[in-house]
């Protein structure tokens, strides 16, 4: 019975609104050749992501570069730091603490830590999420590490599914739900509070206000 189906004949009660959406299904490496190295370096405005897991990745230093005749590889750090020089709002909502890699590298890079990156956590975050310009949304079982996100080798990375959209509906309702948690609004009525290493509503807001996601 499709899902249409259900819907209609009552056996599927819990969907409300559902539509038909174009989406694009990635797989393993996927990961980092479309959404790392094509959609997130390529960013313009924004890149939200939320995961449970945050670790060090290393990825291919860019075309053109001496780095990259070199055969060499740069941490995601960097960059980051170049979409925080071109004014990009970076976003990384988390529930564990990073890797110690992550963390050494991040103190590496004084844009990031000087407000480039905006990082919060939250211990019930299990969504993994990217949202790239207001225009392409990632969903999916990847964490924000190497082997989740496909820059392992083969038979190192882990094996992954998720899909990609450019659909405004789901950007609009993704995004808005990541802003309730990131801005801690579910932190009120939250049963771990009182577990919670520093509650969402209690940490002081970014200094620069809230930038519109538009299409770009």
């Amino acid at each position: 019975m499709s899902w249409r189906s259900a819907i209609a004949s009552g056996t599927l009660r819990s969907v409300q609104n559902a539509r038909s959406v174009s989406v694009r299904l990635i797989a393993d490496r996927d990961h980092y050749d479309y959404l790392v190295k094509e959609a997130i370096e390529r960013a313009r405005v924004s890149v939200w992501i939320a995961t449970a897991n945050v670790k060090e990745m290393m990825v291919e230093a860019p075309i053109g570069t001496a780095a990259r005749a070199r055969g060499r590889y740069l941490s995601i750090l960097d960059t980051f730091d170049a979409l925080a020089k071109r004014g990009a709002d970076l976003r990384l909502l988390h529930s564990g603490i990073p890797s110690r890699a992550f963390r050494e590298e991040l103190a590496r890079h004084r844009r990031l830590t000087r407000g480039g990156l905006s990082m919060r956590r939250c211990p019930r975050v299990h969504l993994k999420v990217i949202a790239i310009d207001g225009r392409i949304l990632y969903l999916g079982s990847a964490n924000f590490t190497g082997a989740g996100l496909g820059a392992k080798g083969d038979g190192r990375r882990n094996f992954e599914l998720g899909m990609v959209t450019d659909d405004d509906v789901m950007l609009d309702t993704v995004q808005a739900r990541f802003d309730t948690i990131w801005s801690g609004r579910e932190c009120g009525t939250c049963r771990l509070r009182s577990v919670c290493p520093k509650p969402l509503d209690m940490v002081t807001p970014a200094k620069h206000p809230r930038r519109r996601l538009e299409q770009v």
